[in-house]
């Protein structure tokens, strides 16, 4: 009986320093804007968690940010060649080209998915910022 508390006492312990969910303060998200971004114009604003060179290995989430397109900005067509890309459009309204050169009007709840050897651009239409979650996983 008192191996099997000791046994337990130290899994519960060891379970104890072990991080099992993580969290990303706003005030403490990495500010990471970029220019012209795929041939796009503009700028695109940026505040992640992490980004993909900090990314685990053995993790499927290798970037997440909240992104921001002002009016007429862009990110320009590009593909992925070795991961996933989600956009989840909080506010604002775009056009969405997939990789048939199909467009999609985008609003607030929509969600776009490129998967791996796909492509995509987004584009600012309307006259607020547009405002995405980006999410790029990796099998």
């Amino acid at each position: 009986m008192l191996i099997k508390r000791l046994v337990l006492g130290l899994v519960v312990g060891l379970l104890s320093t072990m991080v099992l969910a993580e969290y990303y303060p706003k005030e403490e998200l990495i500010t990471f804007d970029r220019d012209s971004v795929a041939g796009g114009k503009g700028k695109l604003y940026g505040n992640f968690a992490f980004k993909r060179d900090a990314a685990l290995k053995d993790h499927a989430i290798k970037e997440i940010g909240w992104m921001t397109l002002q009016p007429g900005d862009s990110i320009g067509l590009h593909k992925h060649e070795l991961n996933e890309d989600a956009y989840i459009i909080i506010s604002g309204e775009g056009t969405f080209k997939d990789t048939d050169g199909k467009q999609y009007a985008v609003k607030a709840g929509d969600i776009t998915i490129v998967r791996k050897g796909e492509s995509h651009e987004l584009v600012n239409t309307g006259k607020e910022p547009l405002i995405f979650l980006d999410v790029i996983a990796e099998q």
